[in-house]
Formats: C-alpha cells, structure tokens, sequence
C-alpha cells in the first residue's frame, strides 16, 4: 500500500504564480539560467539555480550558493511572494500542450515506501548529481521541485479530482513555451480522506522522471532520522513532494540518438552491416517516425532509412525487448562500438519534442547519423520496474515538464 499525504504548501500568490513558476532545474545549462533569471526576476529558478545571483567562474556547488538559495527564499516569504497554506491539502496540478491535458494530484510520498520498494525505480542514479540537491533541499530546508510520479489509474481518485476541477482554479496561466497549466486545491476532509484511502489501495507506484530528485530527498530524510533519534516517522522530512498521475494520462516521447561518426565504416559498408539483424527500406528525403515497435529511423547523409528489427533480435524481457535495448546491443554497441552511451562522447541524446528537423540539422553538422525511435510505454516502464530492473540510459522523455516553485514542501 502507497502512503501518499496532503501537505500545507508554501505557494506564490495567485497574481504572479505565472511569473514564479519555472521550468526543472536541469533543463538549463548555466548560461540559460542566467539569461532566465535576468529575463524574469520573480523566477523560481533564481533559487533552484542560486549560482546565477554570482560571478559567472563561481563554483555552482560551493556553500555559499546554497546558503543563498535559502535566503532568496525566506526573502520571497518575507516580501509576501510565497504563501503558505493553513491546513493540509491535496492540489490538482493540470498541464496542457498542443491541445492535450494530463491531470495529476500533488502530494507527499513517503520516504519508507521508497526504501520497502513500494516506490519502484527504473534508472541508476549518479552520487555528485545527487549531492547537489542534498545540499539545496537540506539548507533550503525545503523540498523545490516535484517528482513526477505514475500509478495504475484508480476511480476513487479520479472521481475526485474530476468533481474538483470543475470548481473554478487557484492558478491559471499560460507560460511562455505555451504550456497551459491550471491547479486546484482540495480542502474538504471527505475528499482528503477518500484520497489517502485510494492509495493506500494501491500496491505500487512508480517514478517517472526524477530519480535525482527523490533519492536526494530520502537521503536527507534518513540524515535528519539521524539527527532526532526520537522521530516519530510523522515529521515533515519523512516525505517528499510529489506529482503524481494516473498512467492513462501520461504520454512519453521519443528519446533520439545522433552519433558522431561511422565507426572507420563507408556508407555502403555501415549499411550492409544494418541489414545482420535489421531489414532496411530506403526513403529519401522523407523523414521518417517510427509507428510500431521494433522500427527505427536513420538518417545518413542526406537520406532517410526505415529499420525493421528481424525477429530473431526480438525479445520477450522487459529490457532485451526494449526499442532502445534493439538499437543499443544489435547497432550502436556491434557495429559502432558505442559500448557505454553515459560516458561515450561520440553520442548524443535528442528529446523527442525537438522533432526529426533537429536530427537533420544535427547529422548534417556535428554528427554524422541519427535514429529515431519508437516512445517507450508507459506499460514498458511499470514492466521493468515491476522486475527489479533497470532501463538503459535515455529511455523516456517526458513532456511536458512539471514548474518548480508552484507547491514547495517544507521540512519543519
């Protein structure tokens, strides 16, 4: 069963939530966060990001910036910015993009459920990643930025968060990627109640995108555990901010791949190498995305190629099955000895929203191929991770992405 609590939110003022709210943290290199930030003084990413408040050769990890994060909060506080609510809630936090809606509720995960595995995980995460973010949620002594979490859909829930949001919004603001979110917040104890209960019939819940985040936000918790030996489990660092949507909401892209070179292989040669374990359909200047399983795009010199993976590379594990498994151990890693893509400079990732022009524009300039790719399901995820396994790296693109800065969590 998943402990999934209401939370008394620190929140912007409704007049200027449109000018808080700001995009992930580790969407921005450090460039474009000070450009955000000088753009949109009000932004949350002044304290997600605190480096851009110091000279641009400044350490971003060095204390002094995450003491600063903390002060531009209080300071946001004190000026009336944030508010903070008086009694525990639930929100409905609706985004919108190209006309289509995915609805989820924001609350508190439990740090217990995350370490019993009631909280299932599909990515390795990264030590000096992480540390980052334990140092900001721990001297914020806040949680910023929401992880994004899936459920199997569940009436009870949903039943409630429909009745809602048909009462006029808290928040209602289109940002400026056109990106329309709405938010609502539910008060009622009969609600909270009906909620709670909902998940706590529900035997799992899964991370979706933030993996960093919420094993920083456990890491905390079990440091302040240890420095109150007396806890209850009740206190406020036991749980982690959360967005949490039922699975037939969500939508995840496509996560494409642009290599650098041909490995010392000829056109013709690279090809004839393909067809071992894929059929292989020439297109022409017509760029192609994928429909079905197992069928992928390259794009090589200024023509388009259809692979259909042969059916005896097809595979009934949930990760040997995965497209990007196919394309990893029967292409990349045979053919052009891209053995580890998380440390191999000579490829690169491209979200699925950037579209096939990018992979053009990339394989034309600083790359010499792209492959598009088939979305991973929603389906898939639960199945890797309902077997205790991993996903290769740059499985799911997620979109759109959740704002920071609209619901903050507090510690204490």
């Amino acid at each position: 069963m998943a402990t999934i609590r209401p939370f008394k939110a620190l929140r912007p003022r409704r007049d200027i939530a449109h000018q808080v709210a700001a995009l992930p943290y580790d969407v921005y290199n450090r460039e474009e966060a000070l450009e955000e930030v000088r753009k949109e003084p009000l932004s949350f990413l002044q304290i997600d990001r605190a480096e851009t408040q110091f000279p641009e050769d400044f350490n971003p990890y060095d204390p002094q910036v995450y003491q600063k994060a903390s002060e531009l909060l209080q300071k946001m506080i004190t000026e009336g910015i944030f508010v903070r609510e008086e009694k525990a809630c639930y929100y409905i936090y609706e985004l919108t993009m190209d006309g289509r809606a995915q609805t989820g509720l924001v609350g508190c995960a439990a740090i217990d459920d995350y370490l019993n595995d009631v909280i299932k995980k599909h990515e390795k995460t990264r030590e000096d990643k992480e540390l980052d973010r334990i140092n900001h949620v721990d001297v914020c002594n806040a949680q910023t930025g929401p992880i994004f979490l899936a459920y199997r859909s569940q009436a009870v829930i949903n039943e409630v968060i429909e009745r809602v949001k048909k009462e006029p919004p808290l928040y209602d603001f289109t940002a400026p990627d056109g990106i329309k979110h709405r938010a609502w917040v539910i008060t009622e104890e009969h609600d909270l109640g009906k909620i709670e209960t909902g998940f706590a019939a529900i035997q799992s819940i899964y991370i979706a995108d933030g993996h960093h985040r919420t094993a920083s936000a456990v890491k905390v918790g079990l440091k302040r555990r240890a420095e109150n030996a007396d806890y209850t489990g009740e206190g406020e660092f036991n749980f982690f901010l959360s967005v949490l949507f039922p699975h037939d909401q969500l939508m995840i892209l496509d996560y494409n791949r642009v290599v650098k070179d041909l490995n010392g292989l000829g056109k013709e040669q690279f090809l004839t190498e393909i067809t071992k374990s894929f059929m292989l359909e020439e297109l022409g200047d017509t760029p192609y995305k994928p429909n079905a399983k197992a069928t992928f795009g390259l794009y090589l010199e200024g023509t388009w190629y259809k692979l259909t993976a042969r059916e005896e590379i097809r595979s009934a594990d949930p990760v040997e099955g995965l497209d990007v498994s196919l394309l990893q151990n029967h292409l990349l890693k045979p053919i052009l000895q891209i053995i580890d893509v998380r440390t191999d400079k000579r490829i690169d990732f491209v979200g699925g929203i950037r579209g096939l022009k990018e992979l053009e524009k990339r394989a034309n300039s600083d790359m010499k191929c792209a492959f598009s790719l088939y979305p991973t399901s929603i389906h898939e995820l639960f199945a890797v991770s309902d077997a205790g396994l991993l996903m290769p790296p740059k499985s799911t693109w997620f979109e759109p992405k959740l704002r920071s800065g609209l619901f903050i969590h507090e510690l204490e």
